[in-house]
């Protein structure tokens, strides 16, 4: 959502002369509904095979009535052995496919539907799908747009299900690397002042359940917020935004309870260097209060990341490195203070994906190299140090489960990962991608038992037009 943020904020910063005209963006974005094929209106820009159902026109005479249809599908074989480090203490090898198609309708420039259909598979999962894993056939993006405005200033209203997608993902993200994306059901606003790009929104999230078209919101969670983008300079991005969070019941290291809670924070971030030498950086910090029970919340987080990229030597390497840290609880005050990073990526830390811990109650230091190869190849290497900032809470998964309590252990360190991960691009449509971790269980994970190492690795394949 970012990029689809900075990408016009930027344009208009940088002048174009008014001789020439950019290239149509033939992007597939990770938000489909931010397509962009309008400029299929001029048959001689039509020139692959999908051109002819990205842009239908619907009335004669009319460019700004269209339909653009779209959709993609991806393969993914997983194997992990001794998930949560021995809990469950066997090799779960199985199969994910995902299918989606949607339908973009433009009824001129004010309104517009988007519709967006998901089916995902699982088969041979020891235990059967999880949620994550397989919803047979639903809506994941159906709602109705409404808005007027000008290149410059405008605003825009939709109400049904949406997708959503917010700075780096550390808190809002669509959950790509799972087979089943998360959706949210309620309303947005939409708004460009100037160069600012503002988000409103009211939601909950999707229930998926495993039939046909049987998805409700989840009336137990409710989540709202204001979400602000704005360029500091032509390579330089301020994100800031409120977020509001309600769980009927939510479950951390003291116990259950409901969770009433409000997050505030700010982003600041340069992309990664494309065509010279230079370097980019991802530096987040945020603060949460509220209530849980009869307690209050104190938490907060500290999320960063610097890097530099060589782009005039052999492969263009690219050097990084992340440094996190998020409270952790103390049961023996009045006061929760474990950290909630709300919806975050699926792959908060590499390929691991959601197998392993999550950003909650931990400290970790991140190096990664990546590299660009030949036809169209990259490949990289990271390895993970990660430790309790709490010792008297425990550890949890990425989606916010707790694996491990605390009380068995006084230890901090819970680990460490090395992993790796080589993606081809054969075309714009076709990628194919091979993912290995291992996670090396620390004293906390070995004192608590099970202690076993965790092994990760997959195969992926994905089309998409």
């Amino acid at each position: 959502m970012v990029m689809f943020f900075m990408t016009p904020l930027l344009s208009r910063a940088q002048s174009v002369p008014a001789a020439e005209s950019p290239a149509p963006a033939r992007i597939y974005h990770l938000l489909r509904e931010d397509d962009d094929w309008s400029f299929l209106a001029d048959p001689a820009e039509r020139q692959e095979f999908w051109d002819s159902i990205k842009y239908i026109r619907l009335r004669p005479g009319r460019n700004d009535w269209f339909l653009s249809i779209g959709g993609e599908a991806r393969e993914v074989w997983e194997q992990i052995g001794n998930d949560n480090w021995g809990q469950q203490p066997f090799m779960n090898g199985y199969l994910n496919e995902r299918y989606t198609l949607y339908f973009d309708v433009h009824y001129g420039k004010h309104v517009r539907s988007f519709v967006e259909f998901k089916s995902g598979l699982n088969s041979y999962r020891t235990g059967g799908p999880r949620p994550i894993d397989e919803k047979k056939l639903d809506f994941q993006t159906a709602f109705l747009e409404v808005g007027t405005g000008d290149e410059r200033n405008w605003i825009k209203f939709r109400a049904g299900r949406h997708e959503m997608e917010y700075g780096s993902g550390r808190l809002i993200d669509v959950r790509e690397g799972p087979n089943v994306r998360l959706s949210f059901d309620g309303f947005k606003v939409k708004a460009g002042v100037g160069s600012w790009q503002i988000d409103g929104f009211a939601v909950r999230p999707d229930l998926d359940k495993p039939g046909i078209l049987n998805n409700a919101p989840n009336h137990a969670v409710g989540f709202w917020g204001v979400y602000v983008v704005r360029p500091l300079t032509k390579t330089m991005t301020l994100d800031s935004y409120y977020l509001g969070l309600d769980r009927k019941t939510a479950a951390f290291n003291r116990g259950l309870g409901e969770e009433v809670r409000h997050s505030i924070g700010a982003r600041v971030s340069r992309p990664i260097a494309q065509t010279k030498p230079g370097g980019d950086f991802d530096y987040e910090a945020l603060w949460q209060f509220g209530t849980f029970g009869s307690a209050n919340i104190r938490a907060w987080t500290v999320a960063s990341e610097t890097g530099y990229r060589f782009t005039t030597v052999p492969l263009e390497p690219r050097f990084s490195t992340k440094a996190d840290i998020s409270s952790g609880d103390d049961p023996s005050s009045n006061t929760l203070g474990t950290f909630n990073p709300l919806f975050p990526k699926g792959n908060y830390f590499g390929v691991l994906a959601t197998a392993g811990p999550g950003p909650i109650n931990f400290i970790d230091v991140h190096p990664r190299v990546e590299a660009t190869l030949p036809h169209s190849v990259t490949a990289s290497f990271d390895w993970i140090f990660q430790w309790r900032e709490s010792l008297r809470d425990g550890v949890y998964s990425v989606p916010g489960f707790l694996i491990i309590p605390a009380g068995k252990s006084n230890a901090r360190f819970v680990g460490h990962r090395p992993g790796t991960e080589v993606r081809w691009q054969a075309n714009r449509h076709l990628w194919l991608q091979a993912d290995y971790g291992i996670f090396y269980a620390g004293k906390f994970v070995k004192e608590s038992q099970p202690g076993r190492n965790l092994n990760y690795w997959a195969l992926w394949a994905g089309y998409k037009f």
